[in-house]
């Protein structure tokens, strides 16, 4: 039951990724790509320092006693933060949705090939290197699309 409405919430959860990309990347060419970050983060502190407050139940581990390398997260939240709003402008919302995906995908097959980050590992076999195949053909494709509408612009100026 619980595995039937993870896939749902996941597709959810990419969907809104994929709109809040796009937001944030119109905020950043409007207000400035570390604005844009800063107020991303911001809101986002808010809200869960609010759903932390009513919601989180009591745990026995505490942020200041977790491993240290178990803190990185938000580092990465970062870069992927300030990546995606400088290039959602510049290369629009599907080819910077597609080009994450693809470095999402190809990580986390090493993660789970390796075990890394105290993982389980999954071997990389036929089924995932086909994926890795396919979602690299979605990306050429969408950029073979911008670059013919480029090229198309630049024609008709």
């Amino acid at each position: 039951m619980l595995l039937t409405l993870m896939y749902p919430l996941l597709l959810l959860g990419g969907a809104v990724l994929a709109a809040q990309s796009s937001v944030n990347g119109r905020l950043g060419s409007t207000v400035g790509v570390l604005t844009s970050a800063w107020l991303t983060f911001s809101m986002g502190a808010v809200v869960t320092f609010l759903l932390v407050f009513f919601f989180e139940p009591h745990h026995e581990a505490t942020l200041f006693s977790v491993p240290k390398w178990q803190l990185t997260g938000a580092l990465f939240g970062v870069i992927y933060m300030l990546a995606i709003v400088f290039a959602i402008p510049r290369v629009g919302t599907a080819a910077a949705t597609v080009a994450v995906i693809s470095g999402q995908m190809l990580m986390s097959l090493m993660i789970d090939h390796f075990g890394w980050l105290g993982n389980a590992r999954l071997p990389l076999d036929g089924p995932r290197i086909m994926a890795i195949i396919l979602l690299a053909s979605a990306l050429c494709l969408i950029y073979m699309s911008n670059t013919r509408r480029e090229r198309l612009v630049a024609c008709s100026s």
